[in-house]
């Protein structure tokens, strides 16, 4: 392969592949879960379904918001990419750094969550969780190793079986649902203004992975004209299977149920077709994960190659294969979530993850400000609806998921806070001298 092809990665990707790796990564075992926890601070169904859609619409502003940035520096990397435009390497580099450890966290987290339900609907296989997770990363990993063409293909695939088997269980909530019997609604301890801010904070971060089409915009082909759409259309897709879950479970159980249960959509299926279809929900939630897996596998090693190729990471690293694929970047992703899946670390990193991705929305949502005031010329062929007041308000929001974080969890968001601080010698060690171009 020619010097230059080595670097170069293959603009194959379309605006479906763009809708794909947003629903594949957003939606998972969160939405199952995290109806229950936000039914617990809000007793009164309105409430209930007006804090998703306030979800959702922070969710898009801030997708809005950050797209300009994605059309204006079409290059793949994601955060890293705008945080070292507007301020340079060595925050540019913790962006980055704590990004791809969140990243990967997230792919050990998945695939032990997969085995777990793997297990369970297949009992021969209990005890043996920690081999079956190392397996599905190898798997996963060698289906990217194949290429971003299989790879892609099977993204699309994953996520819209995933969208069709929620829509299913929407579909069966309220065909068999209605007529149950009233429940009193659970008494809220904490006042109104605080248990809306707590279930805010559970939904913000249900909706989290809006951003992932970000890290393939050298990938997307005509990224000017389909980043945007892909975006705004991925945020609303999810948007909308969010809000009809959570219409069909308030549907089926009433709000002082739907507080109670640890796993509300097994709660729903129980009460309308009896307690056999347990099994249903764990195979839903094992639907779920694999396209979660593949999406943030492919997004994770990108952030490595975006590093390598600024000099900021070992140059091996932003090598690219004929197939389109950063193999040694991919590599070094596979490791380290192995290592995390087989030590159980990854459950710490997780919630320690949780914290780092806000904190980089607001690095990302603070570079737009940064950039249009220092180089108002550059071209921007999307421009953030709004601006500066709908992505001052998107930013002051993301800033108050970070100070509810420390109050709520202080032990995971200094956790956090050492993290970040941890970059600073691991950046002066990966440094290079120049970057490859």
């Amino acid at each position: 392969m020619p010097a230059a092809a080595r670097h170069k990665l293959l603009r194959v990707l379309g605006a479906g592949f763009a809708v794909a790796v947003i629903v594949g990564a957003v939606i998972g075992v969160g939405i199952l879960r995290i109806p229950g926890e936000v039914a617990a601070h809000l007793a009164s169904v309105p409430l209930i379904l007006a804090v998703w859609l306030a979800g959702g619409v922070y969710a898009l502003l801030a997708a809005v918001s950050v797209t300009e940035l994605g059309t204006m520096l079409p290059e793949t990397g994601g955060y890293f990419v705008f945080s070292r435009r507007a301020f340079g390497d060595r925050i540019g580099f913790t962006v980055g750094w704590t990004d791809w450890i969140g990243q990967t966290s997230a792919i050990a987290y998945a695939s032990v969550a997969f085995s777990e339900f793997f297990s369970a609907l297949f009992p021969s296989f209990a005890g043996r969780e920690s081999v079956i997770a190392v397996a599905v990363i190898a798997a996963f990993g060698a289906l990217q190793w194949c290429g971003i063409r299989a790879s892609s293909r099977v993204q699309q695939m994953a996520s819209l079986i995933k969208a069709v088997a929620f829509l299913a269980l929407v579909a069966a909530c309220f065909l068999y649902g209605g007529n149950r019997p009233a429940a009193p609604a659970p008494i809220r301890a904490e006042p109104l203004f605080v248990a809306a801010i707590l279930a805010a904070q559970a939904v913000v971060l249900t909706y989290d992975g809006w951003y992932e089409a970000l890290y393939f915009t050298e990938e997307i082909k005509d990224p000017v004209r389909q980043l945007p759409r892909s975006m705004i259309g991925g945020v609303a897709v999810v948007m909308l299977i969010y809000l009809l879950v959570n219409a069909a479970l308030v549907y089926v159980l009433p709000p002082g149920e739907l507080a109670g249960s640890k796993l509300p959509a097994a709660a729903a299926a129980q009460r309308l077709f009896g307690a056999s279809s347990g099994a249903w929900i764990t195979a839903l939630s094992l639907i779920s994960l694999p396209p979660m897996i593949n999406a943030v596998m492919l997004c994770a090693p990108r952030i490595l190659f975006a590093m390598a190729r600024r000099g900021l990471f070992p140059p091996r690293m932003a090598e690219v294969s004929g197939r389109g694929n950063p193999d040694w970047a991919l590599l070094a992703t596979v490791a380290l979530a192995v290592g995390l899946a087989a030590s159980g670390t990854f459950r710490t990193l997780i919630a320690v993850a949780s914290v780092i991705f806000i904190v980089n929305h607001c690095f990302a949502l603070t570079a737009l400000f940064v950039l249009r005031r220092r180089e108002p010329a550059l071209e921007r062929p999307f421009r953030a609806w709004g601006y500066p007041w709908i992505s001052a308000a998107v930013l002051a929001t993301a800033l108050a998921l970070v100070a509810g974080s420390f109050y709520s969890d202080p032990r995971h968001s200094l956790y956090a806070a050492a993290l970040i601080a941890a970059s600073f010698p691991v950046y002066l060690l990966f440094r290079q001298a120049r970057p490859l171009y």
